[in-house]
């Protein structure tokens, strides 16, 4: 009899001490009633109870938490059938108010998550949705955080995971990119030949330029030649004339230019005596006579 009262004592006071004692996770948060009212809200650690009148109502995780939104057809502003499919991250900050803020703090997340989706499409044009992933997610963000700070959660950034427009919308954008990508082909062709034409038309006229160059030089080169030559021929010619001057001046000379006029005059005639077996005489015999007594008087005066 004694042995099964000491049992039922024993068990008791286990059953107590579990009853009392709560020990609660890392990362995690416990939140406790007393008789049906909030009574506080227990942190990671060994926390004490009182057996039979607290009790642990809810069991929150603080951890960030990803939540999957279930795909939705929006329409977009230029009336297009666009399919997208997101994923939500969250954390709860204050668990008395995930626990009593809200019935279901998940699904009301889910929700007003969609139809902000739903709201921030439809004033985009289907272009667009694609262009600002970005904007769309800070939208989402923004207006999902304002209200759930009252179920005591923090929604931390929102990620669009595909945006599926329908398979005809889908045909014509490739068709679209097809033909944007023809378009730049085209243009970077003609750009190359348009270059391309561009060099020979340069090269040509430097080429021009160039050849005109060389012969302004050739030709200022010639010049200056011809003007040396002539230059030089001058300056020979006077040279011989002062020298003939010189001599002329001298002693006999006048004597032998005489004797040399007199020769190149004989020779003269001479030569066109032979011209077309005519013979040539002069009109004034006595000049000739004259001029040839000169000359042998010089080659006597000069023999002597």
């Amino acid at each position: 009899m004694f042995g099964s009262v000491t049992l039922v004592i024993f068990l008791i006071v286990v059953i107590f001490v579990v009853k009392t004692i709560k020990v609660v996770p890392q990362q995690h948060a416990w939140v406790v009633e007393r008789l049906g009212k909030y009574h506080a809200t227990l942190g990671p650690g060994l926390n004490i109870v009182v057996p039979f009148i607290d009790r642990i109502a809810y069991k929150h995780v603080l951890k960030e938490i990803p939540l999957d939104v279930p795909p939705q057809v929006c329409i977009t502003r230029d009336n297009t059938q666009l399919q997208v499919d997101g994923i939500l991250y969250f954390q709860i900050t204050d668990p008395m108010r995930a626990s009593y803020g809200s019935s279901n703090y998940i699904a009301a997340i889910t929700q007003l998550a969609q139809t902000t989706l739903r709201s921030v499409i439809g004033k985009m044009e289907l272009d667009k949705t694609f262009e600002e992933r970005d904007h769309i997610n800070t939208t989402i963000v923004s207006a999902i955080d304002e209200s759930a700070q009252n179920w005591g959660v923090k929604v931390l950034r929102y990620e669009i995971k595909d945006l599926t427009p329908p398979k005809e919308i889908l045909h014509a954008m490739q068709a679209q990119i097809t033909a944007e990508r023809e378009k730049r082909a085209l243009i970077a062709a003609s750009e190359g030949r348009k270059q391309e034409q561009i060099n020979i038309a340069t090269g040509e006229r430097e080429a021009s330029i160039a050849k005109s160059e060389g012969e302004k030089q050739a030709s200022i080169n010639r010049a200056e030649g011809q003007a040396a030559a002539i230059l030089a021929i001058a300056e020979a010619s006077a040279e011989a004339i002062r020298k003939t001057a010189s001599a002329i001046q001298s002693p006999g000379g006048s004597d032998a230019v005489n004797l040399k006029v007199a020769e190149q005059y004989v020779a003269a005639f001479a030569q066109l005596a032979k011209t077309n077996n005519s013979v040539i005489v002069p009109a004034n015999l006595g000049d000739m006579s004259s001029l040839i007594a000169s000359a042998m008087q010089v080659v006597k005066s000069q023999s002597k």
